[in-house]
């Protein structure tokens, strides 16, 4: 294959990190970490198991006792945190050149997505610092207040998609509220998160408050959701492993954040501005190659427009850019890894038995081999249809269409998923109505996927369990502690009390 582009000063091998050392596998297992253009095997990394979580654990957990994390002030943690802004910063370039290589995004995606990590930080740097938590008083009688604490050890398992950044949503609050991690990022796309232990050492992170396990879900993940000093999980990925990390959970009573798999509807009414609704619909689906939990992969629209919207959707799509990663005018680059290339495949030739193919349908012109899909979209897709209803993960769209503002509201809502909606009209009393009712953990109304930090991440149904975002997250990683003040008499009711009055009590 010609142009195959291999960014330069690769790492040999990629091990674990725990307790401030890069460190094998106990047992010197690997696995192989494939480039997804070639499909071939570029590097090993380490492949933790039980063992090497243990290890992880008791190192998070003797920094978390005994080290000077937990107990620093929220500025002095802030520092560290700003600190580790700037370095991301400064190496967006890097960073986003070995996430695009390792992962198939395109390049100027992947240094938007560096370019978030940095700003994760930053945003909960600033938090911590400005947080001011809940008191109450009762004049003349009592006060309360709120101690937030940090809870102990975060278990964070991280995806394959945008891994840097996903990472850097965990690893923010996480750390700023002064808790310790173990990190088991995704097998697909170890690479860049080989890259934190370095950017914490260089902005002063204590040894043993960052520490790095990579491996099978199976595995690593599993020892990981299963050690019983580890109170935190958070983890972001499809619904049926958040089932199985439910369960696995469930016994020790752990707190739980699970942002889930998506299935998510744009609805164009015939009020819309379709110009706009065609580009943000075009952008939701395909960006980030399809790999994308918000993506509006159903596009439901008003039958008055419909067939102007599927032509001028189709001719648009057909004109998407599918290229190299490395390629900055690429706009779509190639799928993670051949299991899920074919897992997508699979869906665009059922799709081709459940709708109308109107734009792509196989691989691209010019890409012979790789994790390459053409752009895909079926129109006259049913709501039973399983393109309509199964989450694909891939720059494959179903389009569908509907008469009334009630019918649009029952397709929306007819799938087990409810992480995002995109709504599409001019008529604002319709936009607030529908929002309010559809089942959706976030909506946006007539705007593409512009994400405000302070507000809650999170779905409903299938999408997910529980939210991060602003002081979500912060909820999430401290164990918030009442405190109660008599400031007058106590109010103490005498149970079993002797009446020292009356010598003869009988």
């Amino acid at each position: 294959m010609t142009d195959v582009y291999t960014p330069a000063d690769l790492p040999a091998k990629i091990q674990h990190y725990i307790d401030g050392e890069f460190v094998d596998s106990i047992d010197g297992d690997t696995f192989d970490v494939l480039n997804p253009v070639t499909n071939d095997a570029y590097v090993q990394a380490a492949a933790g198991k039980k063992a090497d979580i243990e290890r992880a654990v008791a190192a998070a957990r003797r920094a978390f006792t005994e080290g000077p994390w937990p107990r620093m002030l929220p500025r002095e943690r802030s520092r560290v945190l700003h600190r580790i802004a700037d370095i991301v910063e400064s190496r967006d370039a890097r960073l986003a050149e070995l996430e695009s290589f390792d992962s198939g995004l395109p390049i100027t995606q992947a240094l938007g997505q560096a370019r978030r990590a940095a700003e994760n930080f930053r945003f909960f740097a600033d938090l911590i610092v400005a947080q001011a938590d809940d008191a109450f008083k009762v004049p003349g009688k009592q006060m309360n207040y709120v101690n937030r604490k940090p809870i102990g050890v975060a278990g964070l398992i991280t995806p394959w998609n945008t891994p840097f950044m996903l990472e850097s949503w965990k690893l923010g609050p996480a750390l700023a509220t002064g808790n310790t991690v173990v990190l088991k990022p995704a097998e697909f796309t170890p690479l860049s998160a080989s890259l934190w232990a370095g950017i914490f050492e260089e902005a002063g992170l204590p040894k043993g408050v960052f520490n790095l396990v990579n491996g099978l879900g199976e595995d690593a993940g599993d020892a990981l959701v299963k050690h019983p000093d580890v109170p935190l999980i958070s983890f972001t990925g499809e619904s049926r492993t958040g089932q199985i990390i439910f369960g696995n959970a469930a016994p020790h009573l752990k707190g739980l954040s699970m942002e889930l798999g998506g299935k998510s509807p744009a609805v164009v009414f015939a009020d819309a501005d379709l110009d706009t609704a065609i580009d943000a619909c075009i952008f939701g689906v395909f960006s980030l190659n399809g790999e994308r939990c918000t993506a509006g992969s159903r596009i439901l629209v008003q039958r008055e427009v419909y067939d102007e919207f599927v032509e001028r959707f189709a001719a648009q799509t057909k004109r998407v850019k599918v290229g190299h990663p490395h390629d900055p005018t690429t706009e779509v680059g190639a799928l993670v890894h051949p299991e899920h290339y074919d897992k997508v495949m699979s869906y665009v030739e059922l799709g081709k038995t459940e709708g109308r193919l109107v734009a792509g349908g196989g691989r691209p012109d010019g890409f012979p081999t790789g994790n390459y899909v053409a752009p895909t979209a079926f129109a006259d897709v049913a709501p039973d249809a399983r393109i309509f209803q199964e989450e694909i993960f891939g720059p494959v769209v179903a389009i569908t269409p509907f008469d009334t503002e009630d019918e649009a509201l029952a397709l929306a809502n007819n799938t087990r998923y409810g992480l995002a909606a995109y709504i599409w009209t001019n008529d604002l009393k319709r936009a607030h109505n529908f929002a309010q009712a559809v089942e959706a953990g976030m909506v946006w109304l007539n705007s593409n996927n512009v994400r405000d930090l302070r507000t809650p991440f999170g779905g409903v149904k299938a999408s997910g369990l529980g939210h991060e975002g602003g002081y979500r997250s912060i909820d999430f990683y401290t164990d918030q502690q009442s405190v109660h003040i008599t400031l007058g008499e106590p109010h103490n009711p005498a149970f079993g009390k002797q009446d020292l009055d009356d010598p003869d009590p009988r």
